[in-house]
């Protein structure tokens, strides 16, 4: 390991494909850079070779005397900055940062900037059908779709609109987004946050640090960061609108999405269901009107908008049961939104049952149990924590499954006609799948051979 003799060098941590996009955006710009990873043969490391053979390339335990040669730090958001090498090189003074800030370095148009835990993947695209329906060129990126440095290679859009998580939060600082917005908060990844809610909270706000105007949701006061006056706002919530509030309000036993004392369009006019989705068509709304986008295109898109796979996705109809794949609902706060949202849309005798379970990330899930009493009929619970799940959903018939064939045969003989079949959760999918689009779709294949 030789010395790297530098006024500029930084160092990339975590390969993947965050790590590979930051080593060409640094190749390209002329710095020296080194990459390390924790792992022997991390994804991407042939690749990385292949592209850069003179590459200084570390495999193993971090090294803090190396790191703390640095003048800047990349960090991947998989890795978490609590690793002591890491903490020694911030206690060094060198800079921590990661892909976001390289990206806002080098653009000049306005990003619509979005995160929470829940629903950022649905309310980030149809904003970005939002702006596309106005005429706009427009770039959706982030933790969805295209990762941010790939855009570079792009002329620059009109604008872009960015999914965030909370992990690639804690290395952004320079983030000075038009329009920003925490959708919701609720517990997730407190594996990551040592089970304090309080640093997952605080990470998820750093997306309002320079915003010039925020979004707000008046149904979790966990939403509202502490700006000064001049920044401008807009909210939103299920109650009624009013200044510079969009709301639902009811004509004729009609609800309707509106906008201070004007009524926009019928809540049945929406492709998406549930209370949750009107909130989220509530939040789109807002971020484009703070954006400048017209009323009018901005309605258009909504009407058209069909929700995203894997995110309460109507799948089909057996036997007068209707069957819901949410299997990118994988913390308790996302089921609960599933639940509540569906529940709403359901008559007097007709139930949900629920597939849950998986790797609980270290969150408890009492939450489960209110809208479970008031919508469920049944629990069908499957993976690493779907016996401690279960045991947290009250008085409600339980059924353990061991693949996803069997979870859905065993809902389909718990469901009555008019009831609901849920692919819901509440946890990460790695115990029994690459991930929950892999989940999803295993759900699907089955649901659908039924």
């Amino acid at each position: 390991m030789g010395l790297i003799a530098s006024d500029s060098f930084k160092v990339v941590i975590g390969l993947g494909q965050t790590g590979l996009a930051c080593a060409r955006y640094l190749a390209s710009h002329g710095f020296s850079f080194a990459v390390v990873d924790s792992r022997q043969n991390p994804p991407g490391y042939e690749q990385l070779l292949g592209e850069f053979p003179e590459v200084d390339l570390h495999c193993g335990p971090f090294d803090s005397e190396f790191l703390c040669r640095a003048t800047e730090i990349y960090l991947s958001p998989g890795v978490a900055q609590s690793d002591p090498a890491i903490q020694a090189a911030v206690a060094a003074g060198v800079k921590l940062s990661g892909d976001i800030d390289l990206f806002c370095r080098e653009i000049s148009a306005p990003i619509i900037a979005i995160t929470g835990s829940n629903a950022k993947s649905t309310v980030t695209t149809l904003v970005g059908a939002m702006a596309k329906a106005a005429g706009l060129d427009v770039g959706v990126c982030g933790n969805i779709g295209t990762p941010v440095l790939e855009m570079l290679t792009q002329p620059e859009k009109d604008l872009y609109v960015m999914e965030l998580s909370s992990f690639q939060l804690e290395t952004t600082n320079d983030l000075r987004a038009e329009v920003a917005t925490v959708l919701n908060v609720s517990p997730d990844h407190l594996d990551r946050y040592d089970n304090e809610m309080k640093r997952y909270y605080q990470a998820k706000h750093r997306i309002f640090r320079g915003a010039k105007h925020v979004v707000i949701n008046r149904d979790d006061a966990l939403t509202a960061p502490l700006m000064p006056k001049s920044v401008e706002t807009l909210s939103y919530h299920l109650g009624k609108p009013d200044f510079k509030l969009f709301g639902l309000i009811e004509e004729k036993g009609e609800p309707w999405l509106g906008f201070e004392f004007d009524k926009l369009i019928p809540v049945s006019a929406l492709k998406i269901r549930g209370s949750h989705n009107v909130a989220n068509a509530l939040s789109a709304l807002a971020l484009g009107k703070s954006a400048g986008l017209p009323m009018h295109a901005m309605l258009d898109a909504l009407q058209a908008f069909g929700g995203l796979k894997h995110r309460c996705q109507w799948v089909c109809e057996k036997d007068k049961v209707s069957y819901f794949n949410d299997s990118k609902g994988t913390n308790v706060g996302a089921t609960v939104a599933a639940l509540n949202g569906l529940g709403e849309t359901l008559s007097e005798n007709q139930r949900i049952v629920l597939i849950a379970g998986g790797v609980g990330k270290g969150a408890e899930f009492a939450e489960l149990a209110q809208p479970l009493q008031r919508y469920g009929r049944c629990v069908v619970y499957i993976g690493e924590d779907g016996e401690k799940l279960a045991s947290s959903c009250g008085d409600i018939d339980k059924a353990s499954a061991e693949t996803m064939q069997e979870a859905v045969e065993k809902a389909a003989q718990s469901a009555h006609e008019g009831d609901i079949v849920l692919l819901s959760p509440a946890c990460a999918s790695f115990d029994m799948f690459s991930g929950f689009p892999a989940r999803g779709d295993a759900f699907i294949d089955v649901v659908e051979a039924l």
